[in-house]
């Protein structure tokens, strides 16, 4: 994979992590309750469950869009529409406070690691998401293992790093899940990064 190439996938991958979900939500959950040491449980099995979904996406999608020039352009631009959707989304999102948060039981390092990983490995919006976002970054002539190792250690090392963030620091950044001005300021910078994400990938050439 190109150095360039990787650079927005790091870029878009920042914005994947960042942008407020289901992961970021159970990371803070354990943060508070029970600390960081406790909590890299869940985050593993977050990325147990993101792995599961890359390895479909880039093997499969990939395995097509080796065969046809044409199919491969056709997802790249497709998935720059979808990227842009993404943005523009996130930045005029309605915002809305839940009154509490979902409460966690006892702990339980199986349970929470398990919970995790279903949650990333059953949310439809991540696989449509890894559908059009990963195919920008495959290259027909390169190996598709190598590619999925790559893409795969990228997104779940920036993945940790931004659960770890949200699991310390949870405590002292309760108004992110609390105020509704600081949630808006965090779906704009998101959806900024998803607009800037799609812009490189467009104008990114791949033979």
């Amino acid at each position: 994979m190109q150095f360039d190439l990787w650079i927005t996938l790091v870029l878009a991958g920042i914005a994947i992590s960042v942008s407020p979900g289901a992961g970021a939500v159970v990371s803070m959950n354990y943060g508070l309750k029970y600390g960081l040491k406790k909590s890299y449980a869940t985050i593993f099995g977050l990325q147990l469950g993101l792995l599961a979904q890359t390895f479909i996406v880039v093997i499969g999608l990939g395995a097509l869009i080796i065969k046809s020039v044409l199919l491969f352009n056709i997802i790249k631009y497709v998935g720059v529409i979808y990227l842009v959707y993404l943005g523009l989304s996130k930045i005029f999102e309605k915002v809305e406070i839940n009154e509490e948060i979902e409460k966690i039981d006892k702990y339980n390092m199986k349970k929470a690691f398990l919970t995790a990983t279903l949650i990333n490995l059953t949310n439809p919006k991540a696989t449509i998401f890894l559908v059009a976002f990963i195919p920008q970054f495959l290259n027909p002539n390169e190996s598709l293992w190598i590619q999925f190792i790559i893409i795969s250690i990228t997104l779940c090392v920036i993945d940790i790093i931004v659960m770890t963030g949200y699991s310390s620091l949870a405590s002292k950044l309760r108004f992110l899940v609390k105020d509704v001005k600081a949630m808006k300021i965090q779906n704009r910078v998101t959806g900024t990064f998803l607009l800037i994400a799609a812009l490189f990938v467009s104008t990114t050439k791949k033979v």
